[in-house]
């Protein structure tokens, strides 16, 4: 089974029924942080219920995995080094942990096209 590391872009897609996103939806094993998370809770507030919002919350909440200190400061480092791709700080942990896990980070956001271990889908 392949693994992907889920960012907020990702989950939104499938959630959506992008069918570009139809492949990731099973047969997958989903990695992904609790910022992750709250984005994708922010974002359904926004265009659907809260009910709704934290149901998918609940659902994808057993995929997050811890994020230490480290990882923490090796993201920032990260983000620093790209700062004219003003990358947000949820993006930069995920990418960061998915190098480390060396699986792909699953997205759809511009700044991380043509970066190494980048699944992109639109």
């Amino acid at each position: 089974m392949l693994s992907f590391f889920f960012d907020t872009y990702a989950f939104y897609e499938v959630i959506i029924g992008n069918p570009n996103y139809q492949e990731f939806t099973k047969d997958v094993k989903i990695v992904t942080t609790h910022l992750n998370l709250m984005e994708l809770y922010y974002q359904m507030l926004a265009i659907d219920t809260k009910e709704r919002a934290m149901d998918l919350f609940n659902k994808y909440e057993e995929f997050a995995v811890p994020i230490s200190n480290s990882m923490i400061i090796e993201a920032m480092d990260f983000r620093k080094q790209h700062y004219k791709q003003n990358l947000s700080y949820a993006d930069c942990i995920g990418y960061t942990i998915a190098r480390k896990m060396k699986i792909p980070f699953l997205t759809g956001d511009n700044q991380f096209k043509d970066m190494e271990n980048v699944k992109f889908v639109k």
